[in-house]
């Protein structure tokens, strides 16, 4: 007799408590966690006919909504982050790698693991791809030192050096 009577009281306290625990998890603050982003900036250009084949950029002219890929590769080889961005009205470049993960914080890092290449000029007469800082095989990364801060937000910025296309029609007067 005395089980069944600790056994509800057991149910019936329970039963008064539960809310009680709900309440309590509502009213405790909630961390919440700075979110830290790597984005990749550069400019990309449509290099003059008369500084063709070298890594001057006068006279160039900055190519907007051309596509631009960053690719990083984690230690092992393996490409472990691919996506194509699009440069603004000024030819520039941000590019948030939104679900970039290092496996290795110092073999993985974007310094050592991502490069930059121009994939596609809007301009149909400057589409050539330019070597210029590499991109040909893809330019690779420093980093300036650059941050942006939000109240949740922090993003980490790593530059390429700008890159460019070249106009067809004078690599043929070139060559």
């Amino acid at each position: 007799m005395a089980t069944i009577h600790f056994k509800i009281l057991s149910i019936l306290l329970l039963i008064v408590a539960f809310p009680y625990t709900e309440a309590n998890n509502d009213n405790v603050p909630k961390t919440t966690e700075k979110k830290t982003e790597v984005v990749v900036e550069s400019t990309l250009y449509c290099q003059s006919c008369e500084h063709l084949g070298t890594w001057s950029l006068i006279g160039a002219k900055p190519i907007p909504l051309a596509k631009v890929s960053v690719t990083c590769n984690s230690h092992k080889g393996h490409v472990s982050y691919y996506k194509v961005f699009e440069t603004d009205k000024n030819g520039y470049l941000y590019a948030p790698l939104e679900g970039f993960k290092m496996e290795n914080y110092i073999l993985d890092h974007p310094l050592h693991s991502c490069y930059v290449k121009p994939i596609w000029s809007p301009i149909e007469s400057c589409n050539l791809l330019s070597n210029l800082n590499y991109g040909l095989n893809g330019a690779s990364l420093r980093f300036e030192n650059k941050r942006l801060h939000g109240s949740k937000y922090e993003a980490v910025i790593y530059a390429a050096g700008p890159l460019a296309f070249c106009p067809s029609k004078c690599a043929q007067d070139h060559y």
